[in-house]
C-alpha cells in the first residue's frame, strides 16, 4: 500500500538531498508511484540519474499538459524541534518536500478519478543549483511528447495560507550566479610593495560595478552574498574571492551586465596587477507567466481563492526554462499563519494542510485546461 502524500512530505523532510544527488529520494518516489499505479496506466521515464517523468495518457494523439515538482533541498541546518526534523545537516527550506507531496497527491487523484486527460508529471532534480530543468530536457525525454501548457507551483510564508499569486508576464527574474576569484601576492602590511594585495583589487572591482548605469524602471540586482580575503591580520591577502549573483528583469539584460563585470575585470588586473578568474554559476531565464491562461484562470481560481495581483518578484526559479519552452502558469502558494520566516530560512515549515490545498488547485486547472 502506498504511504499518503502528509506521510511522504514528513519522509522528505526528515530525509533531505541536494541537487543532483537525489538518489534516494527518486527511489522512493518511483517505489510509491508504482504502488499507486494499480492499473498499470502510467510509464515512468528515468532518463537523468535522478528525478523522473510520470506519462499519463488516455487520449492518444492529444497534446500534454505538464505539472512540475522540485525534490531537491539546501545545504542548511534545520532550526525547527519536530517529529519530522531533518535528520542530517540539509534541510527542504524552501518547501521543495510539499512541493512533491502536491504533485504526488495530484497524480494520486486524477489516477483514482481516471481523468480523461494527457498528463506528465515531472519531479525535477536540482532547482537549487546547477539547472535540473534545463538537464533533465536536455535529455530528449520530452522530444515525442506535444506538450501544450506548463503548471508549477512555489510555496511561501509571505502569503496567507491557501491564497495565491502571480500575474501576468515576469513574475519571477532571470539570474546567474557568479564566482570572481582574485589572485595577487600576500605581503606583510609593513611592505605592501612586496605584494599585489588581491582584497584592494576586489574592492576596486565592486567600485567599478556600482558606476555601471542602471535603468530606473527596470528593477536589476548584484547581489554579493560571500566574500573571502585574507589569513591573519598583518598580511595583505595574496587571494580574495567573491560570491554573487546577477537578477533582472529578462536573460538578455542579465547577460548584458556580466560582459560589463568582466570588462571592469579587466581594468582591475591591469591596474592591479592582480590576476581575476570569472566564472558562472547556475543561471536561470525568467518565469513568464502566458497572459491567455492568467486570463483563463483568473476568474474561476479567484472565486474560491484568495488570489492577488503580486508583481515581479527578484526571485529565481528555474522552471523559467519551461516558460520558455511553453505557454506556461506559475504561481506562489501561500503558506503563512502569522509567521513570515521566509524562504531559505532554518525554520520555514509550512503546515501539512497545504499539501491538500495545493492538491486542490492543480485540480482546479486541470477541469479547466
Amino acid at each position: 500500500m502506498s504511504i499518503s502524500p502528509v506521510q511522504l512530505r514528513h519522509t522528505l523532510h526528515k530525509n533531505p538531498e541536494l541537487s543532483f544527488h537525489e538518489f534516494e529520494t527518486t527511489k522512493l518516489l518511483l517505489k510509491i508511484i508504482k504502488e499507486l499505479d494499480k492499473e498499470s496506466r502510467l510509464i515512468i521515464h528515468t532518463p537523468y540519474s535522478t528525478g523522473l517523468l510520470a506519462e499519463y495518457t488516455t487520449v492518444p494523439g492529444q497534446p500534454y499538459i505538464l505539472f512540475r515538482a522540485d525534490i531537491d533541498a539546501l545545504p542548511i541546518k534545520e532550526e525547527n524541534d519536530i517529529e519530522f526534523k531533518s535528520a542530517n545537516d540539509f534541510m527542504h527550506a524552501c518547501g521543495h518536500d510539499v512541493h512533491t507531496s502536491i504533485l504526488y497527491n495530484f497524480l494520486s487523484h486524477v489516477l483514482q478519478n481516471k481523468v480523461k486527460k494527457n498528463i506528465l508529471f515531472l519531479f525535477q532534480p536540482a532547482e537549487e543549483s546547477g539547472g535540473g530543468a534545463m538537464e533533465f530536457y536536455g535529455t530528449g525525454v520530452f522530444n515525442s511528447f506535444d506538450i501544450k501548457n506548463a503548471f508549477a507551483l512555489h510555496v511561501t510564508d509571505e502569503y496567507p495560507e491557501g491564497s495565491i499569486a502571480c500575474s501576468k508576464g515576469v513574475l519571477f527574474c532571470s539570474t546567474l550566479e557568479v564566482d570572481i576569484d582574485f589572485h595577487g601576492v600576500s605581503s606583510h602590511v609593513a611592505f605592501p610593495e612586496d605584494g599585489k594585495n588581491a582584497f584592494n583589487a576586489l574592492r576596486l572591482f565592486l567600485d567599478g560595478v556600482e558606476k555601471i548605469p542602471r535603468t530606473a524602471s527596470e528593477p536589476f540586482v548584484f547581489g554579493v552574498g560571500k566574500i573571502i580575503a585574507g589569513e591573519v591580520r598583518n598580511i595583505n591577502p595574496g587571494f580574495a574571492r567573491l560570491e554573487g549573483t546577477l537578477r533582472g528583469l529578462k536573460k538578455i539584460n542579465v547577460d548584458k551586465f556580466y560582459n560589463q563585470l568582466e570588462n571592469i575585470l579587466t581594468g582591475v588586473e591591469q591596474i592591479t596587477g592582480v590576476k581575476v578568474n570569472c566564472k558562472k554559476g547556475a543561471g536561470y531565464p525568467e518565469v513568464i507567466i502566458d497572459s491567455n491562461l492568467f486570463d483563463e484562470l483568473y476568474p474561476v481560481l479567484s472565486k474560491k481563492y484568495d488570489f492577488i495581483d503580486c508583481g515581479l518578484k527578484m526571485t529565481g526559479e528555474d522552471f523559467g526554462f519551461f516558460s520558455q519552452k511553453y505557454p506556461s502558469f506559475m504561481f506562489w502558494l501561500g503558506t503563512s499563519r502569522g509567521e513570515k520566516h521566509g524562504l531559505h530560512n532554518p525554520k520555514f515549515l509550512p503546515d501539512d494542510k497545504v499539501v491538500e490545498i495545493g492538491k486542490s488547485v492543480f485540480t482546479e486547472i486541470l477541469e479547466l485546461i
